[in-house]
């Protein structure tokens, strides 16, 4: 492969757990990777320089909220989201179609127009066709684009699902089409089918017979229960091709990636580090750690004595509880800043197993531990 074109390569695999690095114009990535959200072209309450310490190689961004806001002509004026919010390295961005389902309220699903809803922002009318969904991401200028998706919500419904793979699979074909040759970026498709393992396979044979860069798990983490997305995970995640990257969306707590990767998943992303920072919820090698807990008022020790990002290692968990107590915006800053480099450990930690062949040790070891 060229320097200039996405590829991907896997590296090593311990019975399902993969080890891999995927190659885009903008840098490579080792998989598994954990993403952070940038919704709206922030990692809230996380400088970007911090991010980059983390050894963070992608995070993501929404279509959805970036087309509402900047909008696609200013974010057209900095040639894309990357210089608009000094991030030089891969970005990844949602269709849409997570928020299209969680807003639901504000929408309607046409086979043909594609998602028809209000902006949540003013109430402005906005149709967000496949072909929309994939110029706003080039626009955007993402080095992974999703496919616009039908994700319904928690339901056993299969007529539902199965209206839903029938839409999914039809924007996909579209997006196909839109996206074009374009080998400097990437298309990776969406499997729908709930935890329903026959649907899962019929919407996984469609989509690679529409071919795509990489797939993506869809419609899990929407509430169901996490013994039940570890089942389907099993059930299908390796029907997904073996050369192509694996992406479950929306996910999750430390414990839902171990279990995934022991599944055969490569690609995560989750707001959790961010919007537990912003409650006082810590995770770290000791579990989760509720700093706002009277416990810690007097404890002199950091929450990771070996983390010198910004200093993170000088601030006791005492000040921080004093902090989350007089409702100060820092305590949310550090504490989210200290969950991603957690996250990013924990990934690191995984690969490093995995390319040494005991990565079903540290997942047996691990996998209770951060509930």
């Amino acid at each position: 492969m060229k320097k200039d074109e996405f590829s991907f390569e896997l590296i090593a695999q311990v019975d399902n757990a993969r080890l891999g690095r995927i190659s885009t114009p903008k840098g490579k990535i080792d998989t598994p990777v954990f993403m952070p959200v940038g919704t709206q072209g922030t990692v809230k309450g996380v400088y970007t320089d911090d991010i980059l310490e983390t050894g963070t190689q992608i995070i993501l961004g929404n279509t959805y909220h970036l087309l509402l806001r900047p909008g696609i002509e200013i974010l057209d004026k900095f040639n894309g989201l990357h210089r608009f919010m000094n991030w030089n390295k891969p970005i990844l961005t949602d269709s849409g179609g997570y928020q299209i389902m969680s807003l639901s309220n504000l929408n309607k699903i046409d086979k043909s127009l594609g998602a028809i809803f209000k902006s949540h922002i003013d109430g402005k009318k906005i149709i967000l066709s496949p072909e929309k969904s994939i110029q706003v991401q080039k626009i955007i200028n993402s080095d992974i684009i999703m496919v616009l998706d039908e994700c319904p919500k928690l339901t056993d419904d299969k007529k539902i699902l199965s209206n839903a793979i029938d839409v999914s699979t039809h924007w996909a074909e579209r997006c196909k089409i839109e996206f074009g040759q374009d080998n400097s970026k990437a298309l990776f498709g969406i499997a729908q089918g709930g935890l329903h393992k026959d649907l899962r396979e019929e919407s996984i044979s469609k989509l690679i017979e529409i071919g795509f860069n990489g797939y993506a798990m869809g419609g899990l983490a929407v509430g169901e229960k996490q013994s039940e997305m570890f089942k389907i995970l099993n059930e299908t995640a390796h029907l997904l091709p073996k050369n192509k990257p694996r992406y479950l969306m929306g996910v999750g707590t430390p414990s839902d990636i171990l279990g995934a990767v022991y599944y055969g998943i490569d690609m995560f992303d989750c707001v959790l580090p961010t919007r537990s920072g912003r409650t006082g919820l810590a995770f770290t090698w000791e579990g989760k750690l509720n700093i706002k807990n009277s416990k810690y008022r007097k404890d002199t020790s950091p929450l990771d004595s070996s983390c010198k990002i910004r200093g993170l290692n000088q601030y006791s968990k005492s000040y921080l509880n004093h902090l989350i107590k007089s409702n100060e915006m820092m305590a949310s800053m550090l504490i989210s800043l200290h969950n991603i480099n957690f996250y990013q450990e924990l990934m690191s930690e995984i690969r490093k197993n995995i390319k040494n062949g005991t990565f079903t040790t540290f997942y047996e070891k691990y996998i209770n531990y951060f509930n």
